[in-house]
């Protein structure tokens, strides 16, 4: 999150177009019934996409966006957002996190129904108006599967210093290669001198 050109918020370009096309959506059971006769594929698929049978709820969304965690070793208890519930609350909520630490954000999720391809998780951050940081992260393919998925972006570092500390606002999204919004929400982070103040 260090400073970068300071430009004002305006639309959010996506990453770079790497004239990458995204292969054709094909349903899990498509997916089941291609190459029935070959027994090493079957393996495959089971190991990939497990041998359950399907479930087609379509009342819920297939790709669950549940929490994200700012984690360091540091802090003094875990920074966690619940995001299940009332996002525009985030928007009012500060997180903290202490000058100078190495930190990660872990972000929970569920694919439901489908396969997923090429999840990313974005965040434009800001502070008092000016665009200061952008980061993308490709997050990767996923399949269906009960348990919750966790993604854990680099080590980072809070910036430090007296003119840098204050509040951030940062913009998350989370979208895939067919560009879907899984969840789009906004937070704030204070970057403070001590845990304490």
């Amino acid at each position: 999150m260090a400073d970068k050109e300071e430009m004002p918020i305006g639309e959010e370009e996506d990453e770079t177009d790497l004239n990458y096309t995204p292969p054709a959506q094909k349903s899990l059971q498509e997916i089941h019934e291609l190459d029935k006769d070959d027994e090493s594929l079957i393996k495959y698929k089971q190991t990939l996409l497990g041998a359950g049978p399907l479930v087609a709820d379509l009342s819920i969304p297939n790709v669950q966006v549940t929490r994200l965690t700012l984690m360091c070793d540091e802090a003094p208890g875990p920074i966690t957002m619940d995001l299940t519930g009332d996002l525009v609350a985030l928007k009012k909520e500060s997180f903290s996190l202490k000058e100078g630490v190495n930190y990660r954000v872990k972000i929970h999720f569920k694919v439901n129904r489908d396969i997923v391809a090429g999840l990313r998780y974005f965040h434009l951050t800001s502070r008092k108006g000016m665009r200061v940081d952008k980061a993308v992260h490709m997050v990767g393919s996923y399949g269906p599967r009960a348990e919750e998925y966790e993604f854990m972006t680099p080590v980072e570092e809070a910036p430090k210093g007296m003119i840098v500390r204050g509040t951030y606002n940062i913009k998350s999204r989370f979208t895939d290669d067919d560009k879907v919004e899984h969840l789009s929400w906004e937070w704030n982070l204070n970057i403070k001198k001590d845990w304490s103040d």
